[in-house]
C-alpha cells in the first residue's frame, strides 16, 4: 500500500493472529497482533508474513504471550518472514512463547533486509508453564541484507539434552534481543541505550551491522532485557533520517 496524504497505509491479512492498526503517523505504523484462536497445538502450522515498505517504520505489539499446549504426539511449526526495503525499520519487542510440557515446536525467523534497512526482534522462549520442565523446541533464526549476505544464523535445538552443561543447565528462560542492520550503541558511550545495554550480562556484537543480548535464566522478570530492546529502538529511531518519499508501504499479512 502506497502513502495517503502523508500518512502510512497497512494492507492486514486475517489468519490465526488479527492484526489490528493502532496508529498511524507520517511514515509510521503501529500494529497488535491478537490470536483469533487458541495456540499452538499439537498439529498447527502458523506462518507470519511482514512486509514493511520502503522508509517506514512499523512497530509490532503482542497482546499477550503464546503457550504452545502438549501436541500429544503432534508437532506444531510457527515461521516468521520478515521483508523490510530499503530504510525501513521494524521493531518487534515479542511476548513471552511457552513451550509447555510434552509440546514440540519448530520456530524459524527468516529476515531479510533492503539498504540501509534494520530489524530489532525479541525472542523470549519459556521452556515449560509453572511446574514443568516444557517440551521440545527448536528455533532457526536467519538474517541477511541485500549485497551484504548474511547477518546472523543461529539454529538453537532445545531438547532433552538441553540441561547438560555448556548448554541451558538449570536456566528455563532464553530470552534474546537481535538487532540487524544497524550497531546498537556501545555499552559505557554515556548513552542511556548503551548503559542498558551494558547492564545486561551477554552482548555480542555482529561482524556485520547488527548485535544480539542475550539472557539464561529461571524466570523472565529479572531478564533485564525490555530496557535493552527499549534502548537499541530508541537509537535507531534517532539514527534514522526524516522520511520524505511520498511512496512509503507497511504491510503485515498474517
Amino acid at each position: 500500500m502506497r502513502a495517503s496524504a502523508g500518512r502510512v497505509r497497512c494492507d492486514l491479512h486475517l489468519g490465526p493472529l488479527s492484526p489490528r492498526v493502532l496508529s498511524t503517523g507520517p511514515g509510521v505504523a503501529r500494529v497488535a497482533l491478537v490470536a483469533t484462536r487458541a495456540l499452538l497445538l499439537g498439529g498447527d502450522h502458523v506462518r507470519v508474513e511482514v512486509c514493511v515498505g520502503e522508509g517506514v517504520e512499523l512497530e509490532l505489539v503482542e497482546v499477550s504471550g503464546t503457550v504452545a499446549y502438549p501436541g500429544r504426539g503432534r508437532a506444531a511449526s510457527w515461521h516468521v518472514d520478515v521483508r523490510v526495503a530499503d530504510g525501513g525499520l521494524l521493531v518487534w519487542d515479542a511476548l513471552p512463547f511457552v513451550v509447555a510440557q510434552e509440546a514440540d515446536v519448530d520456530r524459524r525467523t527468516d529476515v531479510e533486509l533492503g539498504r540501509d534497512a534494520a530489524a530489532l526482534l525479541r525472542e523470549t522462549i519459556v521452556l515449560g508453564r509453572t511446574g514443568e520442565t516444557g517440551g521440545r523446541v527448536r528455533t532457526r533464526t536467519r538474517a541477511e541484507r541485500a549485497h551484504d549476505g548474511e547477518l546472523f544464523v543461529e539454529d538453537l535445538d532445545l531438547g532433552r539434552d538441553r540441561s547438560l552443561p555448556g548448554i541451558l543447565g538449570t536456566a528455563r528462560v532464553v530470552d534474546s534481543v537481535l538487532l540487524v542492520g544497524a550497531r546498537p550503541p556501545d555499552p559505557g558511550d554515556g548513552s542511556p541505550a548503551g548503559a542498558a545495554a551494558g547492564s545486561d550480562p551477554l552482548r555480542l556484537d555482529l561482524d556485520g551491522p547488527g548485535a544480539v543480548a542475550r539472557h539464561l535464566g529461571a524466570g523472565t522478570h529479572d531478564s533485564g532485557l525490555a530496557a535493552v530492546a527499549a534502548g537499541w529502538a530508541g537509537a535507531v529511531r534517532a539514527a534514522r533520517e526524516p522520511t520524505t518519499s511520498s511512496s512509503k508501504t507497511a504491510a503485515v499479512p498474517a
